[in-house]
């Protein structure tokens, strides 16, 4: 394989390199829709573990009538 890349020219090089970044940037590109779709879940699945009801179900208990963010 090393003889058959001594033989191209520079220019065949350089557009095969390109040729790799650019399929290299696809790939990565291809995959940010996913990753985000992900980071959303968990970030959504915080949120609702974070409000009272959740927070009741979890303690097993109602909360506080005097705390100021209790309904």
């Amino acid at each position: 394989m090393r003889h058959l890349i001594d033989h191209l020219s520079d220019g065949a090089k350089t557009a095969l390199d390109a040729i790799s970044i650019t399929a290299l940037v696809g790939s990565i590109v291809s995959m940010f829709p996913a990753v985000a779709s992900l980071l959303t879940i968990i970030w959504t699945a915080i949120r609702i573990y974070e409000t009272d009801t959740v927070q009741r179900w979890v303690a097993g208990r109602a909360l506080p009538k005097d705390r100021p963010d209790a309904e």
